[in-house]
């Protein structure tokens, strides 16, 4: 059985921090309803991959994200101050698409269940 990481620990720490942090901290209307989805950091703890979904259309996802990264320093910040870390990663913002991969497998699935 595999042991569970610190970066793991760390990660899913991060993930409920983040989202806290833009729902109560950050008045951005460009962010809207977002969703921190998984955090990946580096085992080194410098780098941090913070995956977020949105119900928005591709255009406001693509204002999402960029008011994300204008906003990473303050979230790193707002980090700093809520764990008691040595070295807070820097923050990189992905749009998740997990859910929309699903969604097109879930109706590739269904195509193929119709034909005779």
């Amino acid at each position: 059985m595999e042991s569970y990481k610190r970066t793991d620990r760390l990660g899913d720490q991060f993930r409920m921090e983040i989202a806290d942090i833009l729902l109560k901290k950050i008045q951005d209307p460009r962010i809207g309803f977002t969703t921190v989805t998984s955090v990946e950091i580096s085992v080194d703890l410098r780098h941090a991959k913070v995956f977020v979904s949105s119900l928005d259309e591709s255009a406001a996802k693509e204002r999402t994200l960029k008011a994300l990264k204008q906003a990473a320093g303050f979230i790193r910040s707002e980090l700093g101050k809520r764990l008691k870390l040595r070295r807070i990663p820097e923050l990189t913002f992905h749009q998740d698409k997990s859910l929309e991969q699903a969604a097109h497998l879930f109706d590739v699935m269904e195509g193929i269940q119709k034909e005779p």
